[in-house]
């Protein structure tokens, strides 16, 4: 008896559907080459020109701070105004946060400010937690390619100083600062007027003692991609909303205002 090999379908039956094509077909394929190709030179090009935007020098600033703390020691809030007051000399108003006390600063005529003057203005100073350290900060100045904070705690902190997309130059001011890289046996030792410089892509574990310490801190190369290591604690461990809030608005506020004057 003769079996036909292929049999008619039954009336009614679903229609056969043919198997889809695979997504990463040769067109897909070379589509998405040539977007990474030409988000590759677009990244190569960003990173040559991005040193224009830079209005900070770092053997500049450090001399800054060094100056500062000849003139003033010990007395980090005079430290702080001198450098701040420096600044906004240099460089025009609206890249310069200069707000950090509440009240006016009553200065003597060796310019040291009165300490019954200094009032931490309540809006400008945030807390900050990052790799697990914790302290305040300042944002003096923040845009697309560069930041400037006074951070620090008097009561010692410790953590991770994140791997980065740009090169960080933390100047002490108050303290030390104690780093260790990833198989050393000593640490390196930072001091008032030392500047640590932390090579972009670098990675170490950092401590301000017992005591505290305070510095100047100055990040060059693309700042919003360094954003998302300085929210991670507040989503995974301190939920402090309003801190972020804060941290967002100053910081938001100050990109805001240097891009609308070219200042990227």
């Amino acid at each position: 008896m003769n079996i036909s090999a292929r049999k008619s379908r039954p009336v009614g039956a679903a229609p056969v559907r043919l198997r889809p094509r695979s997504r990463w077909s040769v067109r897909n394929l070379v589509v998405s080459g040539v977007v990474l190709a030409v988000l590759s030179a677009v990244w190569g090009l960003l990173e040559q020109v991005k040193s224009r935007w830079y209005i900070f020098d770092p053997p500049a600033l450090h001399q800054l701070c060094k100056d500062a703390l000849a003139l003033h020691g010990n007395d980090t809030v005079s430290v702080v105004s001198h450098i701040i007051t420096s600044l906004s000399h240099e460089h025009p108003s609206w890249t310069i946060n200069t707000g950090f006390s509440a009240t006016p600063l009553v200065t003597g005529p060796d310019g040291k400010v009165d300490p019954a003057s200094y009032v931490p203005a309540d809006r400008e100073w945030v807390w900050n937690n990052a790799g697990g350290a914790m302290g305040t900060m300042f944002i003096v100045h923040a845009s697309i390619t560069e930041y400037l904070i006074v951070f620090g705690t008097p009561l010692g902190t410790e953590g991770h100083t994140g791997r980065h997309t740009a090169d960080d130059y933390f100047h002490i001011l108050k303290g030390e600062q104690w780093a260790s890289k990833a198989g050393a046996f000593e640490p390196e030792i930072y001091r008032p007027g030392d500047m640590h410089h932390l090579v972009r892509g670098d990675v170490k574990q950092y401590i301000f003692p017992k005591d505290g310490g305070f510095a100047l801190e100055l990040a060059q190369g693309w700042i919003p991609l360094m954003l998302p290591f300085g929210f991670a604690d507040t989503f995974f461990s301190t939920l402090d909303i309003p801190t972020l809030y804060h941290t967002v608005r100053l910081t938001g506020r100050s990109i805001i205002s240097n891009l609308l004057h070219g200042k990227i």
